[in-house]
C-alpha cells in the first residue's frame, strides 16, 4: 500500500503501471491487438509514450501484464474456491456459476477473449498466455473436482476433463455472442442467468444414476 505521507508525484509514479494496464485492457478490448497502438494506450493512461516505455518495452509485454494483473487474479479466486470446496459437486457448480457469471458480465474480458481468438493465428503468444495463465488453471481445477466427485460416487463415469470443458464452454459462447452478434442487433444473453441455468443442467446430467438407484 502506498504511504499517504509520500509526495504526490511519487505516489503517482508508483500507480502508473496499474493505470497503463487498465488503459491497455480497454484499448485491446475495443480495437484488438494488431490495431492497438502504444500511443493509444499511453493516451488512455494519461502518460507520454516515453513514460510508457519506462515500464513496458513491447505491446506483448503489456498484454502479459493485462492478463496477470487485470484478469488472472479473478481466475485465481475462482480456482481457489474450487480447490477448497469440501462439499458436493452440485453445491460447487452453483457457487462457481454465480461468481463466473458476474465476472463475465462486469469485466471487459469478453473483448480481450474475442481478440485472442481472432488474432491467435498471427500472434500465437496471445493464445499461449491466455491458455497457460487462465484457461489451464480453471480447466485443471474443475477437472480435479469432477474426478474427486467421481471417486465419491457422485458423478457418472466419463472423462473428467471433457466434463470440465462442457461446463465452461457455454460461458465462452455467451461472451463471444455478446461481443460479436449483440453489437449488430442480436438479442444478448443474460450471462449470470446462463451460467446458473447451465449449472443446473449439468448437475442433473452428471449424476451417477447407478449409485442413486
Amino acid at each position: 500500500m502506498l504511504d499517504p505521507g509520500e509526495p504526490k508525484f511519487r505516489r503517482r509514479k508508483a500507480a502508473r503501471p496499474g493505470e497503463i494496464v487498465e488503459a491497455a485492457l480497454a484499448v485491446f478490448a475495443e480495437r484488438g491487438f494488431a490495431a492497438a497502438k502504444l500511443d493509444d494506450i499511453a493516451r488512455r493512461a494519461g502518460v507520454s509514450k516515453g513514460a510508457l516505455y519506462l515500464y513496458f518495452e513491447t505491446k506483448e509485454e503489456i498484454f502479459r501484464a493485462v492478463v496477470a494483473q487485470a484478469i488472472a487474479p479473478n481466475v485465481q479466486m475462482i480456482r481457489a474456491v474450487i480447490a477448497a470446496h469440501p462439499g458436493p459437486l452440485s453445491d460447487l457448480l452453483r457457487l462457481v456459476a454465480g461468481r463466473a457469471g458476474v465476472l463475465m458480465e462486469t469485466l471487459p474480458v469478453g473483448g480481450v477473449l474475442k481478440m485472442v481468438i481472432a488474432e491467435a493465428g498471427n500472434f500465437p503468444e496471445l493464445a499461449r498466455v491466455w491458455h497457460d495463465d487462465l484457461v489451464a488453471h480453471i480447466l485443471g481445477a474443475m477437472t480435479d473436482a469432477i474426478r474427486a466427485a467421481q471417486g465419491r460416487g457422485e458423478v457418472r463415469p466419463g472423462d473428467p476433463r471433457m466434463y470440465a470443458l462442457e461446463l465452461i464452454a457455454p460461458m465462452l459462447v455467451g461472451v463471444i455472442w455478446r461481443e460479436t452478434f449483440a453489437p449488430v442487433g442480436a438479442q444478448p444473453f443474460d450471462l449470470p442467468a446462463l451460467a446458473l441455468q447451465h449449472a443446473e443442467t449439468m448437475i442433473e446430467g452428471l449424476k451417477n444414476r447407478e449409485v442413486a438407484a
